[in-house]
């Protein structure tokens, strides 16, 4: 008898709180509800802003997640093949440089593959594709059997294969940068979005629970003291006149504000810490210190590392490209002087 007591106790705290909730819930998503308790001011601005730093998050890294995929620039419309990802361009252009024969040549572009596939990006991508037409056009120019590094080279070949190389420099140095942003960027700002703005909601849900459960206790109270063994009468209007309140409704109701209030002073807290916490994963508690005081520089340094990224690797992709356009400029250069020259001895 004594453990059924027990349990019914039990199972009366633990529902009973919720059901009074979720009913209150409820009637005022219905309009059924005249007035509910308001929040403070401030707490109000901090939900505000603490909202627009989530949604801040959601928008920046809705995009920049794309730098976690390697794939993100490669172009969905080609078929590459086994051979094709099987070694790096610099290492197939070593094999062709040594190559004395078309036979060897062939067979550097097709030697035994890497441990690890190379990656799939859109300037990898044109540098595999330029190596093969480079070896094509060499293939079919070559005369009297001469490999690919014969006297007679094609000029496009030439250009072809330079472009290759340095292109697939533009390709590893775009993930460099890829890793930089993941490291620099990407990991604080998903930390922020899906673990530290988490104390925020959570402490939010206490206040949004503690005010539900007073609201609720206030209803019983003006209703005539439903649950409560005659706590109170519905009075004119039907507002709540304390004075003929039971100490039992009046002790329910000052608990509830109690606790209301504490949660609140606990969310406030917890959501300032949150603008300090946000990307330095460390937790400082200051209680008392103003808002503006807690608009950390984290969320620029960040940012700024963003920018770093991206500009270290647009600058070696310009030094990387600015070396091979004089080379390839060359080459059209002597290209057009030689077919002028052949087109004046016609």
């Amino acid at each position: 008898m004594d453990k059924f007591q027990a349990f019914g106790k039990n199972f009366k705290d633990s529902f009973m709180p919720v059901a009074a909730r979720t009913g209150q819930y409820f009637r005022e998503q219905l309009g059924q509800v005249d007035d509910k308790t308001e929040l403070p001011p401030d707490y109000i601005e901090l939900e505000k802003r603490i909202d627009a730093l989530k949604q801040v998050h959601q928008k920046m890294l809705s995009v920049t997640s794309q730098y976690t995929h390697e794939a993100y620039d490669y172009p969905t419309n080609i078929r590459e093949s086994f051979n094709d990802l099987g070694r790096t361009v610099s290492e197939k252009v070593s094999l062709l440089s040594n190559a004395n024969s078309p036979a060897e040549a062939a067979a550097a572009m097709t030697a035994p593959p890497a441990a690890k596939p190379q990656p799939k990006t859109l300037s990898h991508a044109l540098a595999r594709a330029s190596l093969n037409s480079s070896h094509t056009l060499t293939q079919n120019s070559a005369s009297g059997g001469s490999a690919s590094g014969g006297g007679g080279e094609d000029p496009l070949a030439t250009a072809l294969e330079n472009y290759a190389v340095a292109s697939e420099k533009v390709g590893e140095a775009r993930l460099a940068q890829d890793a930089a942003i993941q490291a620099r960027f990407l990991a604080g700002w998903s930390t922020t979005l899906n673990t530290n703005l988490q104390f925020a909601t959570r402490a939010r849900k206490q206040v949004e629970n503690a005010r539900l459960s007073l609201d609720a206790a206030k209803a019983r109270a003006k209703s005539g003291g439903a649950g409560f063994g005659g706590m109170g009468q519905k009075r004119d209007g039907g507002v709540m006149d304390e004075e003929h309140l039971s100490e039992e409704a009046r002790a329910e109701i000052e608990a509830k504000e109690d606790e209301f209030v504490a949660q609140t002073e606990e969310a406030v807290g917890v959501m300032k810490n949150v603008r300090t916490v946000m990307l330095s994963g460390k937790w400082f508690w200051f209680a008392d210190v103003d808002v503006q005081v807690l608009d950390t520089p984290e969320p620029l340094r960040n940012l700024a590392e963003l920018i770093a990224a991206q500009l270290e690797y647009h600058k070696k992709a310009f030094e990387i490209l600015s070396e091979l356009a004089p080379v390839v400029d060359q080459l059209q250069v002597e290209q057009e002087a030689s077919y002028r020259k052949s087109r004046e001895g016609q």
